[in-house]
C-alpha cells in the first residue's frame, strides 16, 4: 500500500525550476532514503509533502489525500523533524515536548520519558541554553513519543554526535517494526544505507536513480587490490576498469560490478597471491553521479 505518491512533481520559483518532474513512493512499513547535495531539492519536496508549498503542476499525496488541500487531515497522522530545528527560547525542553504531542491530540508520557533517557537529554533546562544537537533531540523526542503513520525527517541527525546517531537509527527501526513509514532525507549516506529499503537520488530537481539498493547496486564500482606471481598487463584498456594504481602491495584499482566476473577471469592466469575486494557502497553510487559537476548552493 502506497503511504506516499509523488507523481510528475513540478514545482517553480519565478523562472527557475526547483523540482522537474519528481515522481517518488513509500509504501506501508518502508524506509526510504532521499539523497542529494544542497539544492537538489529534498526539502522543496518534503515542504510540497508538508502543505507548505503548492505544487506548479503534478500530484502529492499522503494516505490517498490531497498534499496541499488537505494537509490539516494529514498531519494529525505524520511527525515531522527538519534539520535545523527552532524552538521557543524561553519554554523547557520538557514543556516543548509536551507542546508538540497535545497537538497530536494523543499523549504518550511513558514512551516520552523513555526516550528522554535514551537521548540523555535534560528536559528542565531552557531552550535557549541548548545545543543544536539538543535541539534535534527535542523534536525526535517529540515525533517517536507520539503514534504517526508516516515519519517525515529531513537531515535529523543533524548536530547529533555519533552515540546519539546510533540511537536515532534504532528508534527508526523499531518505527520500522510497528509497520510505519519513513521519508528519510539525508546526507549520512552510511545512515541511508544501514536503515533504508530502497533510495532516491534527486540532483538539480529531478530523480535520476531510485530502486532498492541491490536494484542499485550494478551501478557501483568494487575497489580490488591484486597481487600477483605475474605483472598484470594492459588491465587499464579492459572494459570496466577504472583508477588504476601500482602500489607496494599490489595493484589498486575499480571494476564496474557488472564487469567483475570477466576481470577476474583476465587476472586469474598471472597468478594470484593476494586479493583484497571491498564491497561496493551507496556513497560509491552517490559520487559517481556527482563526479565532475559542481553542488548547487542555497537550500535543499
Amino acid at each position: 500500500m502506497s503511504v506516499v505518491d509523488i507523481s510528475n512533481l513540478t514545482k517553480k520559483f519565478g523562472k527557475f525550476t526547483a523540482l522537474d518532474g519528481v515522481d517518488l513512493q513509500v509504501n506501508q512499513g518502508e524506509i526510504v532514503g532521499f539523497i542529494g547535495p544542497n539544492g537538489a531539492g529534498k526539502s522543496t519536496t518534503i515542504r510540497v509533502l508538508l502543505g507548505i508549498l503548492k505544487a506548479t503542476r503534478g500530484n502529492a499525496k499522503i494516505f490517498g489525500l490531497d498534499a496541499w488541500k488537505d494537509a490539516v487531515e494529514i498531519h494529525k497522522r505524520i511527525a515531522y523533524v527538519p534539520g535545523d530545528v527552532n524552538l521557543w527560547p524561553n519554554l523547557t525542553g520538557g514543556e516543548v515536548i509536551d507542546l508538540f504531542m497535545s497537538l497530536r491530540g494523543k499523549a504518550y508520557p511513558k514512551k516520552r520519558d523513555e526516550l528522554i533517557e535514551k537521548f540523555e537529554l535534560d528536559p528542565s533546562k531552557k531552550c535557549r541554553t541548548y545545543s543544536k544537537g539538543n535541539r534535534q533531540k527535542v523534536a525526535l523526542i517529540a515525533a517517536f513519543a507520539t503514534d504517526a503513520d508516516l515519519y517525515i525527517l529531513d537531515e535529523p541527525t543533524s548536530g547529533l554526535d555519533p552515540l546519539m546517531e546510533r540511537l536515532f537509527q534504532e528508534s527508526i527501526l523499531e518505527v520500522k517494526e510497528a509497520g510505519k513509514s519513513v521519508l528519510l532525507s539525508s546526507h549520512i549516506l552510511s545512515e541511508v544505507e544501514r536503515l533504508c529499503d530502497t533510495v532516491a537520488i534527486i540532483r538539480q530537481g529531478k530523480i535520476i536513480e531510485s530502486g532498492s539498493l541491490e536494484d542499485l547496486r550494478h551501478l557501483t564500482r568494487t575497489s580490488l587490490l591484486v597481487k600477483t606471481k605475474e605483472p598484470i598487463v594492459r588491465v587499464a584498456d579492459l572494459k570496466g576498469v577504472h583508477e588504476v594504481v601500482e602500489k607496494a602491495e599490489g595493484l589498486s584499482f575499480q571494476v564496474d560490478t557488472e564487469e567483475l566476473n570477466n576481470i577476474m577471469q583476465y587476472i586469474t592466469p598471472f597468478g594470484i597471491v593476494k586479493l583484497e575486494s571491498a564491497p561496493p557502497t551507496l556513497e560509491d553510487l552517490f559520487m559517481r553521479h556527482y563526479e565532475g559537476t559542481e553542488e548547487v548552493g542555497g537550500g535543499s
